[in-house]
């Protein structure tokens, strides 16, 4: 079982909202004893994940944290081993986007999240905006979608 996630950079309710993203990742553990969850690592929803993938990877041992890189710049290079020395995450990947134009690479790393997963927890309460447009995607892929938002 593969997770993704897609989420505004900014939410309120953060404590909450982390706890109904582990009740969900939890209820797909029951079903999958490994779980690879792949994080984008910006804005406020990325993070409130990382923080319930890395409380659950003590629970259950079975979770495997994947940081998925827009950009392979030195400069981001240098980002992923400060947060891997954090243990933010288990392991990076770059998704095969090389020939996208850095203005679009994070568009694009969403769009192959979306379709590289298994299921999407996204918190998204309106229709505009990069988590909007990742969440069509994952809609379009017929991708089975959790959006906290709803259950609020």
């Amino acid at each position: 079982m593969t997770i993704a996630f897609a989420g505004h950079s900014f939410i309120s309710s953060n404590n909450m909202v982390k706890e109904m993203v582990k009740d969900q990742i939890r209820n797909n553990i029951i079903d999958n004893n490994l779980v690879t969850c792949y994080l984008g690592g910006y804005g406020n929803f990325d993070e409130i994940c990382a923080r319930a993938c890395r409380e659950l990877k003590q629970e259950y041992g079975t979770i495997e944290i994947v940081y998925v890189t827009p950009y392979i710049s030195l400069s981001e290079q240098t980002k992923i081993k400060e947060m891997q020395g954090c243990g933010l995450f288990d392991t990076s990947i770059y998704p095969p986007i090389e020939n996208v134009p850095p203005r679009f690479a994070i568009l694009k790393r969403n769009e192959w999240m979306m379709t590289n997963a298994d299921l999407i927890i996204a918190y998204v309460n309106h229709n505009y905006g990069g988590a909007y447009k990742s969440l069509q995607v994952a809609k379009r892929k017929k991708k089975k979608i959790i959006n906290i938002y709803d259950l609020l």
